[in-house]
């Protein structure tokens, strides 16, 4: 498994979560590569990667049957201390990062780990996180029903990709990473051939 380090740096019919805080369990790690865009009139580069959690006291009702329903939020990779990413690791935590581990944190070690997430609605109506906790003490989240995996851009799987929507597989395939290995000059579109202490908990 490719590690995934991160350092610090200077719709539809689509049933929504409930505002509200929820027991959760992390399911997904989904690198996103490196996503060019503009802010404020000013163009932006940045890697981007996708936590997706599990809520198992929330379910909905799918083809294969009911199952818990889930909830995900975008990150710029880094743990400078204006990231988004740092302080929801810190908080999942209970307690910040040392000047050693900011050097070089592994994000996989966040796969299957279980926290508390709050949710929010964005005035679209969509369900976003907008902040990570660590499990309340004394409690405990059930193991996941989605099989949790972990896709990388640097070890890409074309079979974990296919399990990826297809909305997020479209954010990937505009990733500079994407485009260089996959999309020849003339058909940016074409994809991949056949597609410390104890209570720290990572």
């Amino acid at each position: 498994m490719t590690s995934f380090i991160v350092r610090e740096t200077g719709g539809g019919d689509f049933v929504q979560v409930e505002p509200g805080t929820y027991p959760a369990r992390c399911i997904s790690i989904i690198d996103l590569g490196t996503q060019r865009g503009e802010y404020q009139g000013k163009p932006t580069v940045r890697r981007q990667v996708m936590l997706v959690w599990e809520l198992p006291t929330e379910t909905v009702e799918t083809k294969d049957g009911e199952k818990p329903m889930t909830v995900s939020k975008f990150y710029t990779v880094s743990l400078s201390e204006k990231s988004n990413l740092r302080p929801d690791l810190e908080a999942w935590r209970g307690r910040a990062f040392t000047d050693e581990e900011l050097l070089g944190f592994d994000l996989n070690n966040v796969l299957d780990k279980p926290c508390m997430v709050s949710v929010k609605h964005n005035e679209k109506g969509r369900a976003r996180v907008s902040s990570v906790a660590k499990l309340v003490k004394g409690m405990s989240v059930p193991d996941a029903v989605h099989k949790p995996f972990i896709f990388s851009l640097d070890n890409f799987d074309g079979t974990v990709f296919q399990a990826i929507s297809p909305g997020i597989q479209k954010i990937i395939a505009q990733s500079d990473e994407y485009k260089a290995s996959f999309a020849p000059p003339n058909n940016p579109q074409v994809g991949p051939a056949g597609v410390d202490d104890d209570d720290v908990p990572f």
